[in-house]
């Protein structure tokens, strides 16, 4: 079993899809931002069409939308950057056909690091936003 995981694991990683493991759950689907912009990469496209896909394998199921920002700025401004960066990529779902009553956002702004930076830092991988698929 966890060779199948871990051989399923190599295989999104392989292809643009990055992994956070988290115990007794699926891990979540991860797009990561340029500084100071909320748009998607066009590398993270598969990783949306990805979401879409396992929301229409378990329609009754919803998707958390949660976006994170790095330390380079004030909490408040990564706070609502971190918010822009969710209603993006809810955005980007609804054109999948998703719909809105089948999402929930979330925002944590500089909390929750990936990579944990002292303040005013830039880190790539906690301007982030993770997709888990939930009951």
């Amino acid at each position: 079993m966890l060779r199948l995981w871990m051989a399923s694991a190599a295989a999104i990683a392989s292809s643009g899809v990055a992994l956070a493991q988290q115990p007794g759950t699926a891990p979540p689907l991860m797009l990561f931002f340029d500084w100071g912009k909320p748009d998607v990469r066009s590398d993270d496209q598969a990783v949306l069409d990805q979401a879409a896909a396992s929301w229409r394998a378990s329609p009754n199921q919803r998707l958390v939308i949660a976006g994170y920002s790095d330390r380079s700025g004030g909490s408040g401004a990564n706070l609502r950057a971190s918010k822009r960066r969710a209603e993006t990529v809810r955005k980007e779902l609804l054109k999948r056909g998703v719909p809105a009553g089948d999402m929930i956002l979330e925002a944590y702004g500089e909390q929750r690091p990936l990579v944990p930076t002292e303040d005013g830092v830039r880190e790539v991988q906690n301007r982030r936003v993770e997709i888990k698929i939930v009951s």
